[in-house]
């Protein structure tokens, strides 16, 4: 099964919602057991949480920061990135064609 970057781009729901302020920009691309894949792909602000999973993130373009448990990682494409389950991160200083895999295990 191949997931490629610009047919997840296509596929963003970009409708506005109150939880995300300015849309949700990611979609679940695959699940299998505990394992799920993300395509995420923020505008502007990264409004995300703590998670209940370990996850992975694989940088498929742009540049950035990533700052997790406070600690400020800067970013390029190529990159990936452990975060471990319920450790505060979000993105920040983010290029506007950013976009990341993001694998919840």
């Amino acid at each position: 099964m191949k997931f490629i970057v610009d047919e997840f781009l296509e596929k963003l729901p970009l409708a506005a919602n109150e939880k995300w302020k300015d849309g949700v920009w990611f979609i679940e691309s695959f699940k299998k057991d505990n394992v799920k894949l993300e395509f995420f792909a923020p505008e502007s602000k990264d409004y995300q949480t703590p998670h209940d999973e370990d996850e992975f993130y694989f940088i498929a373009r742009g540049t950035g920061v990533l700052v997790i448990d406070g600690k400020a990682n800067t970013f390029v494409a190529g990159d990936a990135f452990f975060v471990p389950a319920k450790v505060p991160h979000h993105f920040e200083n983010f290029s506007d064609d950013f976009a990341t895999w993001v694998v919840f295990f």
